[in-house]
């Protein structure tokens, strides 16, 4: 299974991500560290990304998923995944892809951007990211609320999760 972890810049996908994968003893990426240069040197300058920057960095992302697949591993990745058709991308048909959908409020998500450090995401890209977001549904992502502590969330990621698989 490769389970996604997504939501906009904030809402805590490397956290709980990272979290996420040791729980489960699955190997975890960063999507944020497959963005070309050119989107990096963007986004420290404040300057949104659209859909042709963001291609080639779904495509090494996608790349990273089928060398996991071939060596027949699990993995957890964090990638804001914002449009449905981004999340198709991802999905490639494959059925082995899962999306968990970490949801904050504006206020808790400028908070946590506010004292975050060493990111190359400028802070005033937020709104951008939101106005891009397509928000999942139930059937295409399990919502998380942001909020409870990383353990918590984990938690419950890992019950819906099993949930999931046994149905």
């Amino acid at each position: 299974m490769i389970i996604i972890v997504m939501g906009v810049s904030g809402s805590g996908k490397s956290t709980i991500g990272e979290g996420l994968a040791t729980r489960l003893g699955q190997p975890f990426i960063d999507g944020d560290s497959l963005h070309p240069a050119a989107n990096r040197e963007k986004m420290a300058h404040g300057i949104p990304l659209d859909d042709t920057d963001r291609q080639p960095w779904l495509e090494a992302i996608v790349a990273t998923m089928d060398e996991h697949r071939e060596r027949g591993e699990a993995l957890v990745l964090a990638c804001s995944a914002l449009k449905r058709r981004y999340r198709d991308f991802l999905r490639g048909g494959h059925d082995d892809v899962r999306f968990v959908y970490l949801h904050a409020s504006h206020a808790l998500l400028v908070e946590r951007l506010g004292h975050r450090s060493g990111h190359f995401f400028d802070p005033s890209l937020l709104d951008s990211q939101l106005a891009t977001l397509e928000e999942p549904s139930a059937e295409e992502a399990f919502r998380v609320e942001v909020g409870s502590t990383p353990a918590e969330t984990i938690e419950r990621i890992v019950r819906a999760l099993v949930c999931a698989v046994e149905e």
